[in-house]
């Protein structure tokens, strides 16, 4: 097999990974396993290389990166730094959004994002619903802000770190710690300003009046059993919806556990399962005024949501929930909390199957009903987030302050080059356990896994690239457009392509691919490459245009009531900005 041969397999993985992420119908460790196994099994990379992904610098750091911020998490610091936000931000909605912004990109510059923002996104609604602010006026710049503060530091997104690494691996010398941080908060700053400006863009939607208002999502899917008294038995739902002026629709009708084919005009009988679809207040007005059955708790009636202890909670699926794949009917995990799955709710899809049978995803939105002191302790489950309800603040005092101090000598040590960042993660996240601030179950679950498998499994990808003359033929092909104008043009390149790229597919993906061209581009043109690599690093960490190009941003999407397009508007001005301070400011920050 000749390396033209080998040439023409590479790019051809890499565009058939790159179409498979852009697709979002795998999981992005399925696609990264899969490539890895592409791999091998075409002979471009050795068994020992297939394995340099896993024992790369950058995954063992995030890996420990996220027990560490585990720690701090599970030790209640973090919850009691984001109640202080209530005291600091005044009754003013520019001033919530700015003490908020500060507050999350901070925290962002050193532990995980999508953890902060799944502790931020309950505090944030709260405190919005508390001074009568549109909830949806707040999440956007909630989710921006962990993306601002996390290319702060080294450590503050998973690319930094693998971008330094192959760097690294290519002989660069590696980034410090706080080298990020000049340009990062200059792009914070611009990015807070921005977002204050623009605070009247952002949409205003708001939900029902009255006690349902907090319930303010629509298009919840419920479950409901016709009973022997219901005035519909005898009529279609279609003229029982026209007779009755009832603004829901139906999504599905079962008799006899099987789906009629015409829901609509079916004539309806006793015991029939209807799964109706619209508002949640006017879903929970059904089972009084036309005798329906709400399945799976008979007496839930609007008058019972104010009922002393018995409370309704919206329960957004985390990113790394153990829920997601499975059904309802396959699943206890709400049973310790002896809380009533009533409705879901999948914003952009319909749903037509039983809610015990629906496969969850992440960011789809459970409807609880319960004990409202059960259904505080579902607060501190990592499995789902609890968009409306605050629990009383929880923290392990004397764990917290311990925590706090092995997250700052990891720092330190990482800052005064006293240790290597990864070997000072590891230790911390080592003391993190020892010292019981997190089980050795919770350091576990703490991990992410997926992007643990992501970057074993992709790395090699980078690798294979480079030496079968891949990254080198592409940046041939840059040069050959762009080297007469300059390395700042080529630089303007690099940022958008990977700004582009990591709207759409994942922004790890886009830097291992991109990374390699960048220092063949910078070898070639004899040009430090470092340049180009902060570029990719900091248009791949901040994705503001699509709700799908990074998690923060897909976990805010149900909770705020967005709809795509509200991160266009918003979020590709930003870009632009970014990308004009990126092209102005990294040549001077690190010199050509």
């Amino acid at each position: 097999m000749n390396i033209d041969t080998n040439l023409i397999l590479v790019l051809g993985i890499i565009v058939i990974a790159a179409g498979l992420f852009i697709s979002n119908k795998f999981r992005v460790d399925v696609i990264a396993l899969s490539v890895l196994a592409a791999l091998l099994l075409s002979g471009l990379i050795s068994h020992d290389q297939a394995l340099s992904g896993f024992t790369n610098p950058a995954t063992a750091t995030i890996a420990a990166l996220f027990v560490l911020s585990a720690g701090l998490v599970r030790t209640g610091i973090v919850r009691w730094l984001s109640f202080q936000v209530d005291k600091l931000s005044g009754k003013r909605e520019w001033r919530l959004i700015l003490v908020l912004c500060i507050f999350v990109a901070v925290l962002s510059a050193f532990i995980n994002n999508t953890a902060i923002v799944a502790v931020f996104i309950p505090i944030a609604i709260v405190l919005a619903q508390k001074r009568k602010i549109t909830v949806s006026h707040i999440l956007i710049p909630v989710s921006f802000a962990s993306q601002f503060g996390g290319v702060c530091t080294l450590i503050g997104t998973s690319t930094n770190l693998l971008v330094n690494s192959i760097g690294t691996e290519s002989g660069l010398k590696p980034f410090d710690l706080f080298e990020f941080a000049p340009l990062g908060l200059v792009m914070t700053a611009a990015g807070i300003a921005y977002l204050l400006i623009t605070t009247k863009w952002l949409p205003k939607r708001t939900g029902e009046a009255g006690q349902m208002d907090k319930y303010r999502l629509e298009d919840y899917l419920a479950e409901f059993q016709v009973q022997k008294d219901s005035p519909l038995i005898g009529s279609t739902w279609e003229k029982a919806k026209k007779s009755n002026d009832i603004d829901l629709d139906i999504a599905n009708f079962y008799r006899s556990g099987k789906a009629v084919s015409r829901r609509n005009r079916t004539i309806i009988r006793e015991d029939d399962l209807l799964l109706i679809t619209g508002n949640l207040g006017k879903l929970v007005e059904l089972p009084a005024k036309y005798g329906l059955k709400l399945k799976k708790d008979p007496e839930v009636r609007s008058s019972r949501l104010a009922a002393e202890n018995t409370t309704l909670v919206e329960a957004l699926l985390s990113p790394r929930s153990r829920l997601i794949g499975n059904s309802l009917n396959n699943s206890s995990f709400f049973e310790p909390y002896k809380a009533t799955v009533l409705a879901i709710q999948r914003r952009g899809q319909v749903i037509r199957e039983r809610l015990a049978d629906i496969k969850l995803e992440f960011g789809d939105t459970l409807l609880l009903q319960g004990n409202k002191d059960d259904l505080m302790r579902l607060m501190n489950s990592p499995n789902v987030i609890v968009t409306n309800e605050l629990s009383d603040l929880y923290i392990r005092k004397h764990r917290a302050i311990i925590a706090v101090m092995i997250f700052a000598l990891v720092i330190i040590f990482a800052a005064l080059g006293v240790f290597p960042i990864m070997i000072s993660a590891l230790l911390g996240a080592i003391m993190m356990v020892l010292t019981r601030c997190l089980t050795i179950e919770e350091a576990y679950q703490a991990i992410d896994w997926k992007i643990i498998f992501l970057l074993g499994g992709l790395l090699p990808l980078g690798l294979a690239l480079e030496q079968h003359g891949g990254a080198l033929l592409i940046a041939n092909a840059i040069l050959n457009f762009a080297e007469h104008y300059g390395p700042v043009l080529i630089l303007a390149i690099f940022y958008i392509t990977s700004a582009v790229l990591t709207e759409t597919m994942s922004n790890n993906a886009t830097a291992v691919i991109l990374a390699p061209i960048a220092i063949a581009v910078g070898t070639s043109l004899s040009i430090d490459p470092r340049p180009l690599l902060v570029a990719i690093a900091f248009a791949a960490s901040t994705s503001f245009a699509t709700p799908i190009g990074y998690q923060t941003n897909t976990m805010i999407l149900s909770a705020g009531g967005y709809r795509f397009t509200d991160f266009t508007v918003i979020g590709l001005p930003l870009n632009i900005i970014f990308f004009v301070i990126a092209v102005l400011l990294i040549p001077i920050l690190w010199p050509f």
